[in-house]
């Protein structure tokens, strides 16, 4: 291991507020596929596994003793804290992960999972690295980064998908299918999504929405959707009340 990856690892776990007994396992955790690839070494795939599952469990012990103990509600709160979309951006915004994450030269993690995979293959390392001990990923990195769950909720993309879907099936009486189309206006290194045409299936549906209906330019396909679903939203909700 040399110096430079070394230090950061150091600079990582002072964030984490976390020291691992065994360094090695944040090596492997912050290590992408391809970059282990080529240098013959563990990347950063099981521990993600191991991650995403006791984020998991961390979440629905959470949510139960918040009183939520209806299995579908769990699962609908428990997808919209825990999507790719969601860790990413705690990963970016939070920890600043792509600093430290151990890549190919010409890899890019802009626009991929690779932050969220990271992020969860940490959770995985930790646990191993504390003796299999759930409650120090529950406190060094639930409980600090995930302090206010309605805000992440409300900002969660499946959150702006649900929201709008289930609107409409009230006010259908059925489950539409929703598709629209995407833009890169920007460059590979850096793009700007739109996401725009929006359409609701079934036909039958004769839900209009104007034909220049489009979404602000995001880094990322997912912000793209988001902001385009709520804006679908509240277009058909101010409608349909203006109508009445």
């Amino acid at each position: 291991m040399d110096s430079i990856v070394k230090d950061q690892m150091k600079e990582l776990q002072e964030i984490l507020d976390y020291r691992f007994e065994n360094e090695e396992l944040l090596r492997e955790a912050l290590t992408t596929p391809q970059l282990a690839n080529e240098l013959k070494v563990n990347d950063y795939d099981f521990l993600e596994t191991l991650g995403d599952s006791i984020i998991k469990v961390i979440f629905i012990i959470k949510l139960y003793h918040d009183g939520i103990k209806t299995p579908g509600k769990i699962t609908k709160i428990k997808q919209r804290l825990e999507n790719d979309e969601t860790l990413s951006k705690i990963a970016e915004n939070e920890i600043q992960l792509h600093r430290f994450v151990l890549k190919s030269k010409k890899q890019q993690i802009k626009g991929t999972k690779i932050l969220a995979d990271v992020f969860e293959a940490i959770c995985g390392a930790i646990f191993l690295d504390s003796g299999y001990n759930i409650k120090v990923i529950e406190e060094k990195i639930i409980n600090r980064y995930f302090s206010n769950f309605n805000a992440i909720i409300k900002d969660s993309n499946i959150f702006q998908k649900n929201q709008l879907i289930e609107y409409l099936q009230k006010q259908y009486r059925v489950t539409p299918r929703i598709e629209c189309n995407y833009e890169n206006r920007g460059k590979d290194h850096e793009p700007k999504w739109v996401a725009k045409n929006p359409k609701i299936y079934p036909e039958s549906l004769f839900i209009e929405i104007p034909d220049n209906f489009k979404s602000k330019s995001s880094k990322s396909i997912q912000d793209a959707e988001q902001d385009l679903y709520k804006k679908i939203f509240y277009f058909l909700k101010t409608n349909n009340s203006e109508e009445r």
